[in-house]
């Protein structure tokens, strides 16, 4: 009998979105947090069908193998839509009630609240409203992840008719507030589109309506590798990606079954997935609820300051390592390394990688800065992160335009890794760097917990200066055989390598009775031979144990197989974002991190750069932090056998490690 030896990497991730929706159900949440969630939840599917449902689904049109999955697929987001449907209606909704906000969402607008209904629908929303006719058009073209209203008519004849509504969310705002007798209501334009719906179409019955909303496949078709034009074949990629194939159907029940025939052909849903769903979809808008009382929402947690006292924060790195934990550090410092290396004269290049680049970047800015400023500015931008790719497009666009040397990664090869390198006139110290775990964004440091380390030290450094050397002439990673890395671990040369042979140290020490054990913090873990080598490190007896956020496909807790390896997933306020990896090595304890989960992607397909913490203060601190995340019984959960979510014990003291280590970081 064949063992099962990896998780399915697509219904783990559909595990960890429940997760998110669970934090929605739970009551250590302040309320509108939890509507939050919910948000959050709505969003995460979102993008699953844009980006993992085309593959399937063609897969299923041809019979291929993945069909199963499919079915498993659909099955678990079902049951996840009708458990959003449940903490919205029955647990989320009386709460608002109970503190004198009433919220729309299955009931109709009332009577009372009309007039002013009717005042928003003809002062803000008519003049945007595009009513169309199916008879009147051979197709519709849906936008996509749009709102639309389905309309059903009668003819004096008997004849039903379809027609459609645009619900024009990107002008006006999806939930509005209204005010009436001394209570506060929140309504759908939805609804107060579908209140006035008659008035769109004089002289026709209006029997029914249906909110409707189509995703859209969001894979751009780069099949070449292009150089320097792939800007341009980006740019222009962009503005089809909207109109790609439609890979999701989402409805309101009840539409009859006799106009399903025309509903196919009038938007093309030959290869889509058809799912029903609750009265009102694109919920991910219930982030922007429009009652912002203060204490519904998360207190304000003030983010740290680190004492640099009146040196500058260079000459501090090099006198000692730096380390930024966001959110919990305020990301000031990260932001004054760049600009201090805008304005030094002894700076002489600034190179650095770009992944997904805040809309008004403060990093850019310096970046222009020490442009005009004389100084030699090489920043390598990463087009294709998916979504982000208008973005990092203007920026690039904006930076080349005042002296920066802009690079592109290749079309085979993304760079993800998140590092910084400044060159100086300086006898000892000609280079500083910043490695970290997570994008230089300071808007998402604002809500990802990351790690950054800003040092000086000489060797490290020098290696990363080969690794900018390397991606500026843009070789192949096989033809630079002659790049040795002894400090660094990069992917395509020795990262991959570098992780088995430290799993394999520690089978060895734990063969010869040494102190032997293995933590990993990862957001992904899918690769198959580091899971593999895991597993063989929990048979030799090393405790494995794991910190993964999203995709888990390793299984733990198997009798036999990986007995000794536990997995935990924490989510709570911030979104769990940083790759520690840490490695007793017979009570010589060695600390990685850096920007590479464990997937095919990041160790095949992409430069990613993880790197040792050296300095004993800093390697003390992340070993807490660990501790601390490792102990959280609050809002971590086990990850059983089957991939699922299960609670851990609270018979100890309650431990939520966002909370402990803001007040580990405060008090040191």
């Amino acid at each position: 009998m064949n063992r099962k030896l990896f998780y399915n990497k697509d219904i783990s991730w559909l595990a960890f979105n429940g997760r998110v929706l669970e934090e929605a159900a739970s009551e250590t949440v302040p309320l509108f947090e939890r509507l939050h969630f919910l948000s959050i939840f709505s969003s995460n599917l979102d993008e699953f069908y844009r980006v993992k449902m085309p593959a399937k689904l063609a897969l299923e049109k041809i019979g291929g193998k993945n069909t199963a999955d499919l079915k498993q697929i659909n099955a678990i987001v079902h049951k996840q839509q009708k458990r959003f449907g449940f903490i919205l209606d029955d647990m989320i909704i009386p709460l608002l009630k109970e503190a004198g906000i009433h919220f729309f969402n299955e009931e109709p607008i009332p009577d009372e609240l009309k007039n002013q209904v009717s005042e928003i629908f003809f002062n803000e929303v008519a003049g945007l409203l595009r009513p169309v006719y199916f008879e009147n058009v051979t197709s519709f073209f849906a936008e996509n992840n749009e709102l639309y209203v389905l309309v059903i008519l009668k003819e004096p004849n008997g004849i039903e008719k379809l027609a459609i509504v645009n619900i024009p969310t990107k002008t006006l705002p999806r939930l509005y507030l209204l005010h009436e007798g001394g209570k506060r209501f929140v309504v759908f334009i939805d609804d107060i589109i579908k209140s006035n719906i008659d008035i769109l179409f004089p002289g026709k019955k209006v029997k029914s309506t249906f909110n409707i909303k189509i995703t859209r496949d969001a894979e751009l078709n780069l099949s070449e590798d292009y150089e320097e034009d792939i800007a341009a074949k980006i740019e222009k990629q962009l503005k089809k990606r909207d109109y790609g194939l439609a890979i999701r159907f989402l409805y309101q029940p009840g539409i009859p079954q006799k106009h399903w025939k025309e509903i196919y052909e009038k938007f093309n849903l030959l290869k889509s997935n058809l799912v029903p769903g609750g009265v009102h979809h694109g919920l991910k808008d219930l982030r922007s609820f429009p009652v912002k009382d203060g204490e519904y929402l998360y207190p304000v947690r003030m983010p740290l300051s680190l004492q640099i006292s009146q040196d500058t924060l260079f000459k501090k790195i090099t006198h000692q390592d730096v380390m930024v934990h966001t959110p919990y550090h305020h990301y000031n410092t990260v932001l004054r390394f760049f600009n201090e290396a805008a304005l030094d004269p002894a700076v002489l290049e600034i190179n650095t990688t770009l992944y997904r680049i805040a809309a008004d970047s403060r990093i850019a800015h310096a970046l222009i800065n020490a442009a005009q400023n004389g100084k030699k500015v090489t920043v390598i931008i990463e087009l294709k992160a998916r979504f982000d790719e208008a973005n990092n497009l203007k920026w690039s666009k904006r930076m080349k335009d005042a002296g920066v040397k802009i690079l592109y990664s290749s079309n085979n090869i993304k760079v993800h890794a998140k590092i910084a390198l400044v060159v100086r006139n300086h006898a000892t110290h000609p280079y500083l760097g910043l490695l970290a775990t997570g994008n230089l964004n300071e808007s998402t440091a604002k809500v990802y917990t990351d790690h950054i380390l800003l040092t000086a030290h000489v060797d490290m450094l020098n290696e990363l200066k080969m690794l900018f050397d390397f991606l500026v002439k843009k070789q192949k990673p096989e033809k630079a055989d002659h790049i040795i890395f002894n400090h660094l671990l990069v992917s395509q040369f020795n990262l991959h390598q570098k992780f088995l042979d430290l799993i394999d140290r520690e089978i060895a020490n734990a063969g010869k009775g040494l102190p032997a054990g293995i933590t990993i913090k990862l957001n992904n873990l899918e690769e198959g031979k580091l899971i593999k080598k895991l597993y063989k490190a929990s048979a030799a007896g090393v405790k494995v144990d794991l910190m993964v956020r999203g995709i888990c496909c390793l299984i733990p807790g198997d009798q036999g197989l990986s007995e000794n390896i536990s997995v935990k997933r924490v989510v709570d306020r911030y979104l769990e974002h940083g790759r520690v990896f840490k490695f007793i090595n017979g009570g010589k304890v060695e600390i990685f991190m850096g920007s590479a989960d464990w997937m095919k992607r990041n160790i095949y397909r992409r430069i990613e750069v993880c790197f040792p913490i050296y300095q004993d203060t800093l390697k003390t601190e992340l070993n807490d932090i660990l501790a601390l995340q490792w102990g959280d019984n609050v809002k971590a959960v086990w990850i059983d056998a089957n991939g699922e979510n299960q609670p851990v014990s609270l018979s100890e003291n309650p431990i939520r490690s966002q909370v402990e280590i803001y007040q580990y970081l405060k008090a040191n």
